[in-house]
């Protein structure tokens, strides 16, 4: 059975050309923005979806990544990393636009003229079909004629889709969970000493059965053994990350019937420790419910705005090749930028096999699935990713060993991850005997603290 470890200046087109020139990477420096056109509405990716033959419509401006157009030195329009593209470089009246691999093809060209966008390999204009301004109303090509529904507002100015950037060293990305619920708890000033991490993900802040913020759901918010360990850790030159949520237990996500309210649980939590780091491990029956993801992301927007530089961490289960996109795909949508989205690769079906492996695929689809969500680049994702593995034997008896953990190190250290992370400090010890599966200790062959040891390491 698993237990609680678990247990996110538009201008006028001016009369002019925006140049024709070889196929190159449009670079950081080019415009990136909205494209408005008809009614006011955006030029918009479907389902904000990647893929090749995706439609490309108007749709009301959200500030989505399916929204953000890089406008190319090289006459293309780029977002979520493709080409506007008229399908298989159709010439005819009523052709439809989508998006595409780049391929530098005159199909993917666009000239700006008298405020319409002109295609090099037709010579006809994007039009919006109908003419209609409703939402999924399809781009096309057709005859220039100057109508207002051939009339498009192309993005100034340079840069990319906005970041948070991560924490600029692995000192905060680097925080063990450390349970007081059960697991016979160590002292963690014991663990920094002997290892040289600074920070620990505590757990887990849920719902007392109403909208109120308990440690476990029945502890006191203060004044207990939680906060006797967040003083220790602080008192040793450290920090600590709660952590809302896990497998098991009243989830504050789901008792708080409102994103106001949620909010005002998370800020309470947040104001009582002067918090510069927050986790929302949202898995199970809180994960599959697509009214509480979307409340939590409204809320998590209310918390960072209330709180300018605090850290939001978001902590969901994956399979093999990745996690399920839904809540990435609500957040990117909603304008929710989050610090990590953090994977945790264990009871996925790994059992005899090399988890070091496992893990740093499902670590690529997580990338894969920041990427296409945001649009950021394959660098941006990682810098936005994290993983959250569990050390020793999972409650699906797969076997995560000290080497694994060195081959998950290498990979962080290789595209700079936002969160290194595991589960948990409780078990990173030798256990006396047999495997007593109760996370006082890890199953496997180690020395006490060997598996924070090697991720303390992590250098951002």
């Amino acid at each position: 059975m698993r237990r609680q470890h678990a247990i996110l200046l538009a201008t006028a087109l001016a009369a002019g050309t925006l140049g024709t020139f070889g196929i190159t990477q449009a670079s950081g420096a080019d415009p990136s923005g909205a494209i408005t056109g008809y009614g006011g509405k955006c030029v918009d990716i479907a389902s904000a979806s990647s893929a090749n033959g995706a439609a490309v419509q108007l749709y009301d401006c959200n500030g989505t990544a399916a929204q953000s157009w890089t406008v190319g030195s090289d006459s293309t329009l780029r977002a979520l990393g493709k080409c506007m593209d008229v399908t298989a470089a159709g010439t005819a009246n009523g052709t439809k636009v989508q998006l595409y691999d780049c391929n530098g093809s005159n199909a993917q060209k666009w000239t700006a003229s008298g405020g319409q966008l002109v295609n090099a390999g037709s010579g006809r204009c994007l039009d919006a079909t109908g003419p209609s301004s409703a939402n999924g109303t399809r781009l096309q090509i057709w005859d220039c004629s100057g109508s207002a529904n051939q009339k498009w507002t192309l993005p100034v100015g340079g840069g990319t889709p906005p970041t948070s950037p991560p924490p600029a060293n692995g000192v905060q990305a680097v925080a063990p969970y450390l349970y007081n619920g059960w697991g016979n708890p160590p002292d963690p000033t014991t663990i920094m000493n002997a290892t040289g991490v600074k920070w620990f993900t505590l757990a887990f802040v849920l719902s007392n059965g109403t909208c109120n913020p308990q440690w476990d759901g029945g502890r006191a918010l203060t004044g207990g053994v939680d906060q006797a360990t967040i003083n220790k850790v602080r008192a040793a030159g450290g920090d600590v990350i709660p952590s809302f949520g896990g497998y098991s237990g009243n989830k504050l996500e789901q008792s708080c019937t409102s994103a106001s309210a949620l909010a005002g649980a998370y800020q309470k939590v947040i104001s009582a420790y002067g918090l510069r780091a927050i986790d929302i491990d949202i898995e199970a029956d809180a994960y599959s419910n697509g009214t509480v993801q979307q409340r939590t992301v409204d809320a998590l927007k209310t918390v960072k705005a209330n709180n300018p530089g605090i850290a939001v961490y978001v902590t969901i289960g994956t399979g093999q090749s990745g996690p399920d996109t839904g809540l990435i795909n609500k957040a990117a949508a909603s304008g929710l930028t989050v610090d990590s989205w953090t994977i945790m690769p264990f009871d996925f079906g790994g059992a005899g096999q090399n988890m070091g492996t496992l893990t740093t695929k499902a670590a690529d689809g997580l990338k894969n699935a920041v990427k296409n969500a945001y649009g950021y680049t394959d660098d941006q994702a990682y810098r936005h990713s994290g993983i959250s593995s569990m050390n020793g034997i999972t409650d699906n008896n797969e076997t995560v060993t000290v080497a694994d953990f060195r081959t998950i190190l290498a990979y962080a250290q290789t595209h700079h991850l936002a969160r290194l992370t595991f589960w948990s400090a409780n078990r990173d010890r030798p256990c006396p005997g047999g495997y007593p599966n109760d996370d006082t200790c890890s199953g496997v062959s180690q020395q006490a603290w060997d598996f924070t040891r090697t991720f303390a390491q992590y250098g951002g």
